[in-house]
């Protein structure tokens, strides 16, 4: 796995665009993370993760930290698409002062999530848990800087 590039260099090749701040995006997308993070919970709840299920666990978790990452992104007014998007999230992590441990692991997920997806790789229940710990220690964080705050109005 190549080391994960500069934030500004993705935006240099056009992956990461400037745009208008999008409050109403963000909010859809710490919905439906908040909606992922529930039906994750349910899962471990109900049924032990195993080899059997650890990539369900996984391209849930890996989607429940994207949608968070994402939201931040346009509230900060930016929008990664195309080639290498997933990758320009990750990397804004950094413009978030996470951790570089943390960094290196989300990008870590990110590389064995697409084995998965796109090249039929399996998890084992070791590394599901492992991801599993890393949500569970990341998400409030992840969710109070993705959250759109209210804005308060008064009459003058």
């Amino acid at each position: 796995m190549k080391p994960l590039r500069k934030f500004e260099d993705f935006l240099k090749e056009g992956i990461v665009k400037k745009q208008r701040i999008d409050v109403s995006r963000a909010a859809d997308l710490v919905q439906e993370a908040e909606k992922r993070r529930q039906f994750i919970k349910d899962m471990e709840e109900k049924i032990v993760v195993s080899d059997a299920n650890a990539n369900y666990f996984v391209e849930n978790i890996y989607d429940t930290i994207m949608e968070l990452i994402r939201a931040k992104m346009f509230l900060d007014g930016f929008k990664a698409a195309g080639l290498s998007a997933h990758e320009a999230e990750v990397s804004y992590l950094r413009k978030l002062k996470f951790s570089e441990a943390d960094i290196r692991f989300s990008n870590e997920l990110r590389y064995y999530r697409n084995g998965v997806v796109y090249y039929g790789k399996s998890m084992n229940a070791e590394y599901a848990n492992k991801v599993l710990k890393f949500l569970n220690e990341k998400y409030s964080h992840l969710m109070n800087i993705a959250t759109p705050k209210k804005q308060n109005s008064q009459s003058n």
